[in-house]
């Protein structure tokens, strides 16, 4: 059998007498310019069959070295003589990108009988690893490491001396030439003694409480994939269903102090859905919540669990932590909206494959728009926080100069595009903006089919016709474009498409703020912040006043953001800039704010910037005093579509 580096020989040399008719023969171009011609590119890569892989794939991980925040990779893997192809995930669910880490895979060794096989990375995919397996090799054995962060600059911190989060995502290779659906992989995972650990996972047999080798229940690679593990030293585990447990990890054990009444909120934000979907698309739901300062933080959504990352006071500072709750009702919608529903060009056969983001405005921005609304619905946050949350996205959109030049659908690529890199200018290049603007949309959308209905119909019907067949179904169910536009029109009939299509697809200047006026409120601005805007700067720690002078300031004086075309930008201010005085006064936050409400056309504000190694006076032109959004009822009387979104079902 002709080797791997053979076949790649012999397809160059094949590549080369095919674009080289007459190698004496001389292009038409100018002497001495030289045109060589493009060389196709050979992928050597089987493309994936939906066919069982034989055998079963066994993964240990070894969790304990915590202090070089390594994952040791022992993976045993069922082959056939010949050529094999091992695969790491490039395509990250949840990611919408090709964000896995490749740079952190290292040491890896693969060995047969004894004796190591050697390997090459492919010269066009560095994700996939060529071998060749010899006669009479039935299994081989995978040995690397996956190196984790020790410093914020090289990513999201997964290990801390008392916690670690578990991407089994990261920590494997499978074979090409299979969907991922069809291997099958035994896993287990060593944790540091006395810790607790937490997953959707579920143990084979009898295992350790605390601590140990655990072994799994052998699942499909995309079930392992898509169920990572959190574990530490401190834990606190709360059933909130039958079916719904809430994992918690912190740093301290006093961060783990949720009380009665917070978990009571989650409790309702559980039954509120089920209610909305009249399903559940899992057979036990688990969330795994991290508390820390230093494991980094996130909110990814799985279909059986979620994985939070959150500060250390989202329990023990509640009641100015308001902007934080919610992350948990967001990620658990996705369980039915991006999960089991999932947009056919999001959904793919493996890893490798590129997704599509083209619906992402439904997959993330009625995620934001339902998680929003039960967090309204359960209390988790009061009904003035659930306006104020919403006013706050309206004030973005309705001052984001992006709009006039980029529609919202555009920026569902920006996964790929941006990957949530720092932009100098986020207002006018957008971002991914789908999530908040999609929200907006889907408000309209809400408020229109209350209208046209007299009450009778909300999207809440639409939840449940789209997202709530197949109780228990846990797979996924593809989507197009035209089948949100159906699901919409057996609600109430309308022209939908051209609906959507004007707020996703076209250039839109205008915030879509009609679902917020129709439904009974205006937009209005006051001089003073309401709890969910405080709880915001609290956990950003730093001022925003994007809606007066256009920026936000952390609590040194760095500028993390600046509104294009706004007073501050107009002044030269940019991101990076660092405030060290306020008309004359060493920088404070509360004399930006006052210097903010005594500014007239007669005294601007001053402001003495340092930009790198240059230093300079700059004068802000603004007089219209501190501004904060807010959401006023238009007649206190009359009824109104969005107060009736935001009540509870029963």
């Amino acid at each position: 059998m002709m080797s791997y580096r053979s076949r790649l020989c012999f397809a160059v040399s094949a590549l080369v007498l095919a674009t080289s008719p007459g190698l004496a023969q001389m292009s038409d171009a100018p002497t001495g310019t030289s045109m060589p011609q493009a060389a196709p590119l050979v992928d050597t890569i089987p493309a994936p069959q939906d066919t069982p892989y034989p055998g079963t794939i066994k993964l240990d991980v070894d969790a304990t070295d915590i202090d070089h925040r390594i994952f040791r990779i022992k993976e045993t893997i069922p082959v056939k003589a010949g050529h094999l192809v091992l695969l790491y995930p490039k395509w990250l669910p949840g990611n919408h990108a090709p964000t896995g880490q490749i740079n952190k895979l290292a040491g890896l060794v693969i060995t047969a009988g004894g004796k190591t096989l050697p390997w090459r990375r492919d010269p066009i995919d560095v994700y996939a690893f060529h071998l060749d397996v010899p006669a009479g090799v039935d299994t081989i054995e995978a040995n690397f490491q996956f190196m984790t962060p020790t410093a914020a600059n090289q990513g999201r911190i997964l290990m801390t001396p008392v916690m670690l989060n578990l991407e089994w995502i990261a920590t494997a290779l499978y074979p090409a030439g299979y969907y991922v659906r069809q291997i099958m992989v035994a896993p287990s995972a060593t944790y540091p003694e006395g810790w607790t650990s937490a997953t959707a996972l579920r143990p084979s047999g009898a295992s350790t409480a605390k601590g140990g080798k655990i072994q799994y229940e052998t699942v499909a690679f995309d079930t392992l994939a898509d169920s990572p593990t959190i574990a530490g030293r401190f834990a606190r585990i709360e059933p909130l269903t039958r079916d719904v447990t809430m994992n918690i990890i912190a740093d301290r054990p006093d961060y783990l102090a949720a009380k009665a009444e917070h978990l009571t909120k989650f409790k309702a934000m559980v039954d509120q859905a089920t209610k909305l979907f009249g399903s559940q698309h899992y057979n036990h739901y688990d969330f795994l919540m991290t508390l820390s300062d230093t494991l980094g933080g996130q909110g990814l959504e799985h279909h059986r669990s979620t994985e939070i990352g959150s500060s250390t006071g989202f329990f023990t500072e509640w009641d100015t932590s308001a902007s934080s709750h919610n992350v948990v009702a967001h990620e658990f919608v996705h369980s039915w909206d991006g999960k089991f529903r999932r947009p056919a060009d999001l959904w793919t056969p493996d890893y490798r494959q590129p997704m599509g983001g083209s619906l992402l405005w439904v997959y993330e921005g009625q995620t934001q728009f339902w998680g929003n609304v039960l967090d309204a619905r359960a209390g988790v946050v009061s009904k003035e926080e659930a306006l104020d949350a919403l006013a706050s996205v309206a004030a973005t959109y309705a001052t984001q100069a992006g709009k006039q030049w980029r529609p919202l659908v555009d920026t569902t690529e920006d996964p790929i595009i941006a990957r949530r890199a720092p932009a100098p200018w986020p207002n006018w290049q957008r971002s991914e903006d789908y999530y908040s603007e999609g929200q907006l949309i889907w408000v309209d959308a809400d408020s229109l089919i209350r209208q046209r209905s007299k009450g009778k119909r909300s999207l809440d019907d639409f939840a449940r016709i789209f997202y709530g067949m197949r109780d228990r179904d846990w797979g996924e169910l593809t989507y197009t474009f035209d089948d949100v536009v159906a699901a919409l029109n057996q609600v109430e009939p309308y022209d939908w498409a051209t609906f959507l299509h004007q707020r996703v697809d076209a250039v839109a200047p205008a915030a879509p703020l009609e679902g917020i006026t129709r439904g009974g409120y205006k937009l209005v601005y006051t001089d003073q912040p309401g709890s969910w805007w405080k709880s915001r700067e609290k956990a950003r720690k730093a001022a925003d006043f994007t809606l007066s002078i256009g920026l936000t300031v952390a609590r040194d004086g760095s500028v993390s953001r600046v509104n294009w075309d706004s007073p501050a930008a107009n002044a030269g201010i940019t991101i990076g800039t660092k405030i060290l005085a306020v008309n004359g006064q060493s920088y404070g936050e509360d004399d930006l704010k006052q210097a903010i409400k005594d500014a007239s056309s007669s005294k601007p504000i001053n402001l003495m910037i340092q930009q790198g190694s240059y230093f300079r006076t700059v004068s802000v032109a603004w007089t219209g005093g501190l501004r904060y959004p807010h959401l006023e009822k238009i007649d206190p009387k009359a009824p109104s579509t969005l107060d009736a979104l935001y009540s509870a079902r029963k």
